[in-house]
């Protein structure tokens, strides 16, 4: 099976059992995970929110800072800068 059929093949409730497992370093009967075993699991994780979840959704997503800049420009009020 390919990487890609893997991902095909994952839910909501897979992911969110490897996520558990990356978290507490235990699969759900309680065998440690091992550090290969973590590293894929995270890139299996982060694989299927890409092609699954929106951006704001995935883990580790952090949403920008508003700027503090009274000067900086407004959302749609950005004009594209033209050269003469």
């Amino acid at each position: 099976m390919s990487f890609e059929q893997l991902l095909k093949h994952l839910n909501p409730q897979i992911v969110g059992s490897l996520k558990r497992a990356i978290e507490l370093g235990t699969w759900p009967n309680g065998v440690a995970i091992t550090p290969e075993q973590r590293s894929l699991c995270a890139e299996v994780v982060a694989n299927w929110e890409v092609h699954n979840l929106s951006r704001e959704q995935q883990v580790g997503y952090v949403a920008p800072k508003p700027s503090k800049d009274p000067c900086a420009s407004k959302k749609g009020d950005e004009e594209p800068l033209s050269w003469v």
